[in-house]
């Protein structure tokens, strides 16, 4: 009996998190069985390149020498208390200096960090609606499972079975870098909305970058009604630069959260924000929210220890960049060469292809007209070649430091072969 039927016998679906499952390309998950640098290798051991990179926390590659020694002592220190340690104040002034905001509040998961954002949020301005974009996803919370009603149909639909419509009647959908959307939302709920929550660089319906105007417009607007404005960054925080990446923007947002990189490759979560917002949370304030291992000290020390290489190293920032705009030049030659018809998006470090015909890509709406059968192709032929990519069309590719050109050069010239591959068996 293969790993993954064993699986499917003692845990649905055969794995704890969805995509893992391999469902939207065929074929059957690869068991992880170890990973070092740049590499995972499989239970059948065979080494794939990475660019999964744990969904992004594995920023720096696997198995880094230097953090797993560290690790080890702060095992034997001692795992949990369920009393403050110093290490908590540690992590939330570093990370409220990289952020340039007043308070940090830490929990064990991207779902929580956005969803007691929210809660935040609304104790804060007292007022009960939200507003997210269609195309970006802020974790499997009831209220954030949402999507826009198509047609004529005047109210949102929630995308999972088990969330009852009263939970998501608050919570308002709009269009990813369509400011119009925006203004008509709140002209149909004046004095309403609590908070806009959004990823600046989408990167779950596949990358998609915002557009500069949109998100100063929406900056604007939020400021002019009092509405809070949540940028969640449990993606792009430390991924794409240090920090937030609102300062590319030249954009502040009230809120961030964040998740991934912060944790050192563990599981974590926080948000933060300006101090009058945050200090609205328990124990001083009315907003209840708590953890029973939020706050790991384990888990604060390795992101600790992440965050400053990533901050003693800005270098590491320009090698990613400059292996995934190879990737992106690369990409694209081989698709005008090969006559294969796709796109490919890129910001910094984080890049998608999509396949099918496209004008453009700014939106759920656009990304929806990608061709899921070719790209199905395009990962299993690669996954052939040893090449490990996003077992989904809709997510992004992630550069790990572990990477280097000899690598980024071979993924080129195998991702012409896959394409012409597709050309051949359309």
């Amino acid at each position: 009996m293969s790993l993954f039927d064993q699986a499917k016998k003692y845990i649905p679906g055969g794995v704890n998190s969805p995509v893992r499952a391999f469902g939207a390309v065929g074929g059957n998950p690869l068991f992880a069985k170890y990973g070092k640098g740049s590499t995972i290798v499989d239970e059948n051991d065979d080494a794939y390149i990475d660019f999964i990179s744990s969904w992004g926390p594995m920023i720096l590659g696997h198995g880094k020498k230097e953090l797993i020694e560290k690790a080890k002592g702060y095992l034997e220190e001692g795992l949990t208390f369920g009393l403050p340690t110093k290490v908590e104040i540690e992590m939330a002034k570093f990370l409220a200096e990289a952020f340039d905001t007043d308070m940090i509040r830490m929990v064990n998961s991207g779902t929580e960090a956005t969803m007691s954002a929210i809660r935040c949020a609304r104790g804060f301005t007292k007022k009960d609606k939200i507003i997210k974009f269609e195309g970006c996803y802020h974790g499997h919370s009831d209220g954030l499972l949402v999507k826009s009603g198509s047609g004529a149909l005047t109210f949102n639909v929630a995308t999972s079975a088990g969330v009852p419509k009263e939970v998501i009647k608050d919570t308002l959908v709009c269009k990813y870098n369509d400011i119009e959307s925006v203004k008509k939302t709140l002209a149909e709920n004046e004095g309403q909305v609590a908070a806009v929550i959004l990823e600046p660089i989408a990167g779950n319906m596949g990358v998609v970058p915002i557009d500069l105007e949109f998100v100063k417009e929406l900056r604007k607007i939020t400021q002019e009604k009092n509405i809070v404005l949540i940028f969640d960054e449990v993606i792009t925080a430390f991924r794409l630069k240090f920090g937030s990446i609102s300062t590319e923007f030249g954009v502040k947002p009230d809120m961030f959260c964040f998740g991934k990189i912060v944790g050192g490759g563990m599981p974590v979560g926080g948000f933060g924000g300006r101090r009058e917002i945050m200090e609205v949370l328990s124990p001083i304030g009315p907003v209840y929210q708590a953890g029973t291992l939020s706050g790991s000290p384990f888990i604060m020390k390795m992101g600790l220890d992440v965050l400053t290489i990533l901050k003693e190293n800005p270098d590491i920032y320009q090698r990613l960049e400059k292996y995934a705009k190879m990737l992106e030049e690369g990409f694209k030659d081989n698709l005008k060469q090969t006559g294969v018809d796709g796109f490919v998006t890129r910001y910094k470090s984080m890049m998608s292809i999509f396949f099918g015909e496209f004008d453009q890509i700014r939106s759920y709406d656009d990304v929806q007209k990608a061709d899921l059968e070719a790209y199905s192709k395009y990962f299993n032929y690669m996954k052939e070649k040893k090449i490990l990519l996003p077992p989904a069309q809709f997510e992004a590719m992630f550069m790990s430091d572990a990477l280097d050109e000899d690598i980024i050069n071979y993924t080129i010239e195998q991702n012409k072969k896959a394409l012409e591959y597709i050309k051949k068996t359309k």
